[in-house]
């Protein structure tokens, strides 16, 4: 791992840079040895990176989409070309070509986090060791080895041995309790993350062997980052778990705003935009006319959330229009007229008392 991290060494010194200039803000609040100023320096970090990494979060969801879009396509030229592999990744090549889709687009706010995780975990060790590194001077690295977390120190490690621990100021007992709280929750919150991805915002109508990876990973990741995460400093951990959060309230956020057709969130969000319609009488919002303009674009081609949201709308007397807005159906309400005509055209007499159908009616008295 060491020789792993010693690879993004170049970006050690920003990201100690980084660090030292949160420590100080944090320091004049919490005092400059706290953990919590510590804490907070690498939490600071993570939110600092990850803003700078919407665009490529922007960049893997549609990647995700796109890919999910084309896995019936992918799935027929596998079959088509099942004996002649090189055809068939050519023909792979192409369909990504024509659609404008790259696989790798979604793997790029992990690779674009890979040389800060690393060049942390860097840092963190020499601290441990006491080693002066990057923007980190003798003193300083003196205080983020005194610095605790809950009681455990920022350097410190599940596996540590005792001796370590105790040289940190620290007993062992602390810092395994801490840590292992630690990873549980990283693990939960990267399961909660996946699962939320898989059960709202995929396309439920198309079943397909990437659906069925997803599941896999749901359940890999969390294992993966259990048994890697005995091996991380406590800030290592702490850097981990604040960035799975991130994306867990981030993806809940997209899930919610911009949902993948077909999907279960996709029928969650045209029931909030229905309701919306309902009480202004309008589309409020850019991004919800957007929405609808899309979907009155695909005439046909909708799915069946989209149908129903079409349908609900005529129910109500109204029509979404092409730029997105709506109005008042003709045709529904020229149906609804026609309707209440027709009815009142039919409308029976009123009937008679019984005692008055019964009563003989007196004759005219003759003149």
């Amino acid at each position: 791992m060491d020789t792993i991290a010693s690879l993004f060494s170049f970006i050690t010194t920003p990201v100690s840079w980084i660090i030292v200039q949160f420590h100080k803000l944090y320091g004049a609040v919490f005092g400059a040895d706290s953990g919590w100023a510590w804490g907070l320096s690498i939490v600071s970090l993570v939110v600092l990176i990850r803003i700078c990494l919407i665009p490529l979060f922007v960049k893997q969801i549609k990647a995700t989409r796109g890919m999910q879009a084309l896995q019936p396509k992918m799935k027929a030229i596998q079959e088509r070309y099942k004996n002649d592999k090189q055809r068939q990744s050519e023909e792979m090549m192409k369909l990504y070509k024509e659609t404008g889709t790259n696989p790798l687009s979604s793997c790029l706010p992990i690779l674009a986090q890979s040389p800060f995780f690393f060049a942390l975990y860097h840092v963190l060790s020499s601290i441990a060791d006491g080693k002066e590194i990057g923007a980190l001077t003798p003193q300083l690295v003196d205080s983020a080895r005194e610095a605790h977390i809950f009681g455990a120190p920022i350097a410190a490690k599940f596996m540590d041995d005792p001796a370590k621990v105790e040289a940190l100021g620290a007993s062992l007992m602390d810092v395994r309790i801490v840590t292992a709280i630690m990873i549980v929750l990283m693990s939960l919150s990267q399961f909660y993350t996946q699962r939320q991805l898989m059960q709202k915002n995929v396309d439920l109508s198309v079943k397909t062997p990437f659906m069925q990876q997803q599941k896999m990973l749901m359940y890999i990741f969390p294992v993966i980052f259990a048994v890697m995460g005995i091996n991380f400093p406590v800030g290592v951990l702490v850097y981990w778990l604040t960035t799975n959060v991130w994306t867990m309230g981030q993806q809940m956020y997209v899930i919610s705003q911009n949902p993948t057709p077909g999907s279960l969130a996709q029928d969650q969000y045209l029931t909030r935009l229905l309701k919306s319609i309902s009480s202004h009488g309008d589309v409020r919002g850019r991004a919800r006319k957007r929405v609808v303009a899309a979907i009155v674009a695909k005439g046909p081609d909708r799915n069946d959330n989209e149908r129903k949201f079409i349908t609900a709308l005529t129910k109500q007397g109204l029509a979404a229009q092409a730029d997105g807005s709506v109005t008042k159906s003709s045709e529904a309400t020229a149906d609804a007229d026609a309707a209440s005509g027709g009815a009142a055209k039919r409308q029976q007499p009123k009937r008679q008392p019984k005692s008055k159908r019964q009563t003989p009616s007196k004759p005219s008295p003759k003149k």
